[in-house]
């Protein structure tokens, strides 16, 4: 038996609904914590390190400058990706309630996987109480 148009479109929609949903909790989940260093910030130390690494006859400072070099240049590529978080986010925004009511996750389950209560507000995932 043929699926309806209707079954049709509700997959469509659950599986537009999980990549948004994946998207964001990917992005948050590679987020590292505390302050993010801007990009002019991190291409500015990229220079010194290099600069560093040519000035040095130390091995033990060159391995340790290069490390730094790699952090460094790792740290600028999320910045650059980052860049695409807004709209990761506005996409999590529309789809993750339907998504939540569909699979029964709860605000707390998002919560304790670290989506701020202001994007779940935002989207209109009501609070669950613990028990």
């Amino acid at each position: 038996m043929p699926m309806s148009k209707e079954h049709k479109a509700a997959l469509a929609r659950g599986r537009k609904e999980a990549r948004a949903v994946k998207a964001y909790l990917t992005a948050i989940n590679a987020r590292s914590s505390g302050r993010q260093s801007s990009k002019e910030t991190l291409k500015s130390r990229l220079e010194k390190v290099n600069q560093k690494i040519g000035d040095t006859d130390d091995p033990l400072k060159t391995v340790d400058l290069l490390q730094s070099k790699l952090d460094i240049e790792k740290a600028l590529s999320s910045a650059q990706e980052g860049d695409d978080f807004d709209a990761v986010e506005a996409d999590f925004v529309k789809n993750v309630k339907s998504y939540s009511e569909r699979k029964g996750i709860t605000y707390t389950a998002w919560r304790e996987f670290g989506v701020p209560a202001r994007t779940l507000r935002e989207a209109g995932v009501p609070e669950t109480r613990r028990r």
